[in-house]
């Protein structure tokens, strides 16, 4: 049996960015430099997903007093999508963002995004779902917040699009406790859909859950990064640090090579040991 494949990292930069472009800049670098495969934003057109009611409500923020200016304060447009799209492309790294509407979904496909991810919440927005499964790109699905029966619906969409995709457990917490993480349902999502399955991460321990997820076949991970935990923002206490995310990426990495072949067998320097150390004596 061959060794597991190294998983997929995902730096979930989402809004963490707080509306500051420089500070976009310095998570991509930090994610790219620590070996992560892509960076992952979030994108809304906040009419679409919010109500006016909802948008004119109270709300205290770093923007204004109302809910409308903070999530408004919140989204990047085409200028910072723009700037994300050039320094990923110069630094080797891939990036997309989890749509929150059908507004943002094209909008992000005219940056030609190597993969979609629909983010938990989206779950139950069928229309999304379909959207998605019907521009045929590779997807991750989170699957927070949702029952085996929603699950199978959204796995049929994509299944009859043809559209290639990745379950990812979750437990939609912020932050999440470590006994609420439930890894065996990676190997059960698996078992059940017959597919490759991730990890999407909130708790606030730096690699423990993650490292439990790779060694029960995660194929991919996902974790909120931040510049500091103690900023503005609700994913903020869920994310790792920018100054910890090499070591992190090394240890996840490490994984496999420790998981090896389950194959028994003496060699290299264990062969050497035996040599010196081995006493047959028989009976």
């Amino acid at each position: 049996m061959a060794p597991s494949p190294k998983p997929f990292l995902i730096a979930e930069i989402g809004i963490n960015h707080n509306g500051d472009i420089e500070l976009a800049r310095q998570m991509i670098a930090a994610s790219a430099d620590a070996g992560f495969d892509s960076v992952k934003f979030q994108k809304r057109n906040i009419d679409l997903v919010y109500t006016a009611e909802y948008l004119s409500g109270d709300r205290e923020s770093p923007w204004g007093t109302t809910q409308r200016e903070q999530k408004e304060g919140l989204e990047f447009g085409r200028a910072e999508y723009d700037e994300i799209n050039e320094l990923c492309q110069s630094l080797g790294l891939q990036w997309t963002a989890s749509c929150w509407d059908m507004d943002s979904l094209e909008f992000l496909k005219s940056y030609n995004p190597p993969f979609h991810k629909i983010a938990s919440p989206m779950l139950g927005h069928i229309p999304l779902v379909r959207a998605t499964a019907a521009d045929g790109r590779k997807t991750y699905i989170s699957t927070g917040m949702s029952t085996l029966e929603e699950i199978d619906a959204v796995v049929e969409i994509f299944r009859e699009a043809g559209c290639p995709f990745e379950l990812m457990h979750c437990n939609s917490t912020y932050p999440m406790a470590i006994e609420d993480a439930n890894l065996l349902c990676i190997p059960a999502l698996r078992e059940r859909y017959d597919c490759a399955v991730g990890y999407s991460g909130h708790e606030t321990s730096l690699v423990t859950v993650c490292l439990a997820a790779v060694a029960l076949g995660a194929t991919s991970l996902e974790r909120h990064v931040t510049l500091d935990r103690t900023m503005y923002g609700s994913d903020q206490a869920a994310s790792i640090e920018t100054k910890s995310l090499r070591s992190f990426a090394t240890a996840i990495r490490a994984i496999p090579d420790a998981l090896g072949t389950g194959e028994k067998k003496i060699e290299g320097a264990e062969m050497e040991a035996r040599v010196k150390l081995r006493q047959d004596i028989a009976s």
